[in-house]
């Protein structure tokens, strides 16, 4: 709308010109300006507000042209500076916008207007403090300036001056309580602070008082969104983008929910729309790089990664998934630098995803150093459970996983819940993964007193549900792992929650109160490198389910695709955890022992692919390396049996496809790690009374192994030895491993009963 105010002194088709204007009808207004300037040429209000029309068609140059003799001639027209102000913080050319204001404002420094254009343009500029000093002024000419209150918060949102926004936004309520604008400000800072209950009802405000208002129904869709609601989070991003379908912010938030509901395809074209309306959104690119992962099309979400972090080199967690990507693709294009940067990032408290570091790291220190940070800028809530000291006839405990399925966890799990001992015991099973009606699913609920189906509730629905059974100790078997619910623990639901089994490293939270290890797994020098307590058991951490079936169905060397009479090198491990380092291990070995191959899980085409032509590249014909499909768990423990020797990966060793080989009577050698993810094997060993292969260096790694390779007597007297063994230590023993937990939790209980604060503690031995 063009400010003007009339005088007697305009001619009549001057004032009909601008009376044209102002009521949007602008061709005939320009054809009445350009007329007046035929006759005269410097005619300030023609030149004036037609290069306004004219900048507003599109056409700047000639615009601003216009503008710019109108302001010659008539220097000292305020309402001029304040048209060409607001026009050029318009068209965007927010320094110039800025030139004027202070000019006019050196003469005329209480004006509001000039004020509140500044303000504005500096802010686009991110000129903070200036803005923020530009609104004061105004404030102090103008204390009820309602627009320019609800603007100052936002200022004071980006500097991080929370608290401060808070009362700004509350005070443009209090002003004016049906104005949209500040109810949707209130409401994103309160979802940025957590405060998803009170963003929801802020949204809500804002769309009862305006229901066309489209940027009100995408902010209720993101907090819609991150309190897990994901069907209504659609349904508010699909209304907003009904009334505007050019929201670039909707978009982005439905290509998330789609993400989180996986529906990929769904996701993929909310991102492309979200693209096509901003092309250098960089969180639309790392969307679409986190769905085509999903979707294991490494090499497009490599792609779509790159263009993210080329648009905002720190984008939170995009480097931590582009070096994940790399090595689910055995990608090792400059990896060591990359593995560097990933280092600096740390140590310089930059936030990383901490199940990646597990992968690359060999530092207990960075790698609490980066689950600290990684929880500090997770949401904080406050405490469901208050204090209250329970007292139930048997100790309440629950396991709270995504895994309940065919699943690695699934498998360790199941014999540990039939063990328990239900007269002393109420175990809960709280699911919040897939059911795919498995066999191993149907056992784990028979096993449970309670299996609880969470799934498509959200983190807050499921922490209000384990704080209304009044769980006792609550065990999380995900920690900072995929699919993980990382809202629930927070909000402190149990008295006791606990670190167990899932994630091989702290969660480096206070609200976790314990870690379950054991003197391998975790040293007593690197109990400061845990935010959790420390308990021991005595022989393993891992449970193990003696029940495990193994197909009676022996493969031949031809359906295992093995040659036939070959020294079979294996490492089922997933080839995520290759690294260059220990590759050229394997490769030595490979060209030191005749006759041998490489037995290794596929998990994508394309890293079996590349490490192939790793292999070449150190001089080992690729045809020594072969790959082993996906099969059935009982058949894929069976085919261990035309293996010879199991070598282990660094610095993130076997975990369950070590007790897996061991199992199945597979040997492992193994390196002794400095983390908790570099020691699991090295536990597992030692349980079964095999610590003679548990080396202390890659030096000696790869010696033990040569030796192995070569001496088939040596190798057949360990192998005799782990299958007398697997009878009588207590690796396989699921009911000696129940009864030592189980005595972790009635110390931790027991404790707990008295009043007193979690402390380290070792289970003694059974007898």
């Amino acid at each position: 709308m063009v400010s003007h105010v009339f005088s007697r002194d305009e001619s009549p088709d001057l004032r009909m010109a601008l009376r044209l204007h102002q009521a949007g009808q602008l061709g005939p207004a320009g054809d009445i300006y350009r007329e007046i300037l035929t006759r005269n040429p410097n005619n300030t209000y023609a030149l004036h507000y037609l290069g306004l029309l004219e900048t507003r068609a599109g056409n700047l140059e000639h615009g601003t042209s216009l503008i710019a003799r109108s302001l010659q001639l008539e220097p000292s027209n305020i309402q001029f500076r304040e048209n060409y102000a607001a026009l050029l913080y318009d068209a965007r050319r927010y320094e110039l916008a800025v030139e004027i204001c202070d000019e006019e404002l050196r003469a005329n420094p209480r004006s509001v207007y000039l004020l509140y254009i500044s303000a504005l343009a500096l802010f686009k500029l991110n000129r903070l403090p200036e803005s923020l000093e530009a609104f004061d002024k105004l404030l102090s000419l103008q204390p009820d300036h309602l627009i320019a209150i609800n603007e100052r918060g936002i200022v004071l949102v980006e500097m991080g001056e929370n608290d401060k926004a808070l009362v700004d936004f509350q005070k443009a309520i209090s002003l004016s309580p049906k104005f949209p604008d500040a109810h949707i400000n209130m409401g994103n800072l309160l979802g940025k602070l957590d405060r998803y209950d009170e963003a929801k009802l802020e949204f809500e405000k804002a769309v009862a008082l305006n229901p066309r208002l489209a940027r009100a129904w995408s902010g209720l869709g993101n907090t819609l969104r991150d309190r897990h609601l994901f069907d209504e989070a659609l349904a508010a991003f699909d209304k907003a983008l009904a009334l505007e379908s050019d929201i670039v912010e909707a978009w982005l938030g439905r290509g998330n929910v789609c993400a989180s509901l996986k529906q990929f395809d769904d996701a993929l074209a909310a991102y492309d729309r979200a693209l096509i309306l901003k092309p250098d959104l960089a969180q639309a690119w790392f969307g679409r790089g986190n769905v085509y992962a999903s979707l294991k099309q490494y090499e497009k979400a490599l792609s779509a990664y790159d263009q993210a972090l080329s648009l905002e080199h720190d984008l939170t967690y995009a480097l931590a998934n582009r070096l994940y990507t790399k090595q689910l693709l055995c990608d090792w294009t400059n990896i060591e630098s990359e593995i560097d940067q990933v280092s600096s990032t740390i140590r310089n408290k930059k936030s990383f995803f901490p199940f990646n570091l597990l992968l690359i790291s060999s530092s207990p220190e960075d790698q609490l150093q980066c689950a600290k940070v990684f929880a500090s800028h997770q949401r904080s809530f406050p405490p469901l459970w208050r204090g209250e000291i329970y007292s139930h006839s048997r100790i309440r405990i629950a396991y709270l996983s995504a895994d309940f399925h065919e699943h690695a966890t699934a498998y360790l799990t199941v014999g540990l819940f039939e063990k328990h001992d239900k007269n002393h015991f109420e175990v809960y099973a709280i699911s919040t993964g897939p059911n795919d009606n498995s066999d191993i699913r149907l056992r784990i609920a028979r096993a449970v007193d309670h299996f609880i189906d969470v799934g498509d509730k959200s983190d807050e629905e499921i922490a209000q549900l384990i704080r209304r059974f009044e769980i006792d100790l609550l065990l999380d078997l995900k920690g900072w792992t995929y699919n993980a619910r990382n809202n629930v623990l927070p909000r402190r639901v149990a008295p006791l929650q606990v670190n167990y089994l899932g994630y091989p490293g702290t969660i480096g939270a206070d609200y976790i109160d314990y870690i379950i290890a054991d003197p391998t797994i975790i040293p007593k020098e690197q109990f400061p490198y845990y935010s959790e307590r420390v308990v021991w058991l005595p022989d393993t951490y891992q449970v193990n389910d003696s029940r495990r079936p193994i197909s009676e169905h022996a493969l031949t060397h031809e359906e295992s695709v093995l040659p036939a009479a070959a020294f079979v090198f294996c490492c089922f491990n997933n080839p995520y955890k290759i690294l260059p380092d220990m590759f050229d291990i394997w490769m030595r070995l490979l060209q030191r022992t005749e006759g041998s191959i490489l037995w290794l899980f596929e998990n994508h085409p394309t890293a079996s692919a590349n490490l192939r032509r790793e292999a070449e590249r150190r001089g080992v014909s690729p045809k020594r390396l072969v790959f082993a499909q996906k099969i059935p768990l009982p058949d894929h423990l069976a085919r261990h049996r035309h293996a010879d020797l199991f070598l282990d990966t660094m610095p993130c060793t076997a975990h369950t496809t070590a007790s897996d080989a061991l199992w199945a009577g597979l040997p492992i050698v193994t390196c002794l790690g400095e983390t908790f993810a570099g020691r699991v094997a090295a536990s597992l060993l030692q349980a079964i009374g095999l610590p003679e292969l548990v080396t202390a260096s890659l030096k000696e790694y790869e010696s033990l192994a040569l030796k192995l390779a070569n001496d088939p007597a040596l190798l057949q007297g360990i192998k005799t030895k782990l299958a007398q063994n697997r009878e009588i230590y207590p690796l396989f023993d699921t009911a000696r491993f129940t009864r030592h937990i189980e005595a972790a939790y009635v110390t931790m209980f027991e404790r707990h009963q008295r009043g007193e604060k979690p402390e380290p503690f070792a289970v003694a031995p059974i007898k």
